[in-house]
């Protein structure tokens, strides 16, 4: 009997089938890998506005708290005359080398807020103990003044950072201290009680409080200090708005962010208009960035009497 003979190998069909097949499979496998890849870089981004965002809001509320701080060895010869210890400005940016705030920049970022405190130093000279630093991380010694200002500008990039201004032995600086800054927004808690009680009755922005000041217009400049609204600030309230830096989404963003609150916004946003920012406005690059709003609020520590 004549023996058939055994194909060998894959006819023409058969081999167009398994290249779909396995074509399909690699098509998969790259989709799964982008995919993979856009959400390492989603995290990663993410992990990065954390830790930057939970930074500048824990150092700038140790700051304001250094703002109920006082010498005890100065108490003897404190006076009401002396400036308050708090100080802001709205929607302004600030030099790095002028002294403390004066001479704003009219232009902020995005309405971007200043925020300036004062506080005595604790130690012996020339570096003092350590318990008192201004936001750069210098000691402060007893008998000395620091200062812990913080405001918005950008840099040689044109990417806007939250700075750390501070007065050094010789001359005045700032220090960036997280990048990617959408909006730095602060409220004031304002004792208005009569004689004050230590809590807050009413929350401003700084305009605010020199609002509540403009009534003392005409008083020598010891009675003002005696008398100033911003030694009856108690508690401060911070927003800061972060972004990432590059884009990982995929879709553009198109969320509302009420930095100090809904309630804030509808009532006196359009007086404050740094207060909301809207995804939708920003350039389509910053539309595609991860983005995390931080809020903390500060009470202001009584000082020994």
């Amino acid at each position: 009997m004549r023996r058939s003979a055994r194909q060998a190998g894959m006819t023409l069909a058969e081999l167009m089938v398994a290249l779909a097949v396995g074509l399909g499979i690699v098509l998969a496998a790259g989709r799964l890998l982008v995919l993979a890849n856009g959400a390492y870089a989603a995290q990663v981004e993410s992990a990065v506005i954390d830790d930057g965002g939970r930074f500048a809001i824990d150092l700038i509320g140790r700051a304001v708290r250094q703002a109920g701080a006082a010498d005890p060895d100065a108490l003897a010869t404190a006076t009401d005359a002396a400036p308050a210890h708090m100080a802001g400005l709205d929607a302004r940016s600030l030099s790095r080398t002028t002294p403390g705030i004066a001479d704003p920049l009219s232009v902020a970022v995005n309405g971007s807020d200043v925020l300036a405190v004062r506080f005595p130093g604790a130690g012996p000279a020339p570096d003092g103990d350590g318990s008192a630093a201004d936001c750069a991380g210098f000691s402060i010694a007893a008998g000395e003044e620091g200062w812990s200002i913080f405001y918005v500008a950008r840099n040689g990039e044109g990417e806007a950072e939250l700075r750390c201004k501070y007065r050094g032995n010789t001359h005045w600086g700032a220090d960036a201290l997280v990048a990617g800054v959408d909006g730095f927004q602060v409220l004031y808690g304002v004792d208005t009680d009569d004689p004050p009680d230590g809590v807050a009755n009413r929350y401003l922005n700084a305009a605010g409080v020199d609002v509540l000041d403009a009534g003392l217009a005409g008083l020598g400049a010891a009675e003002f200090n005696r008398r100033t609204h911003w030694k009856r600030v108690v508690g401060v309230r911070v927003a800061l708005l972060l972004h990432g830096g590059r884009p990982t989404r995929a879709v553009p963003g198109t969320a509302r962010y009420d930095l100090l609150g809904a309630g804030y916004a509808d009532a006196v946003g359009a007086d404050d208009p740094g207060s909301s920012l809207d995804e939708a406005r920003m350039p389509p690059d910053l539309r595609r960035r991860e983005r995390r709003l931080f809020t903390v609020t500060v009470a202001l520590p009584v000082p020994p009497s």
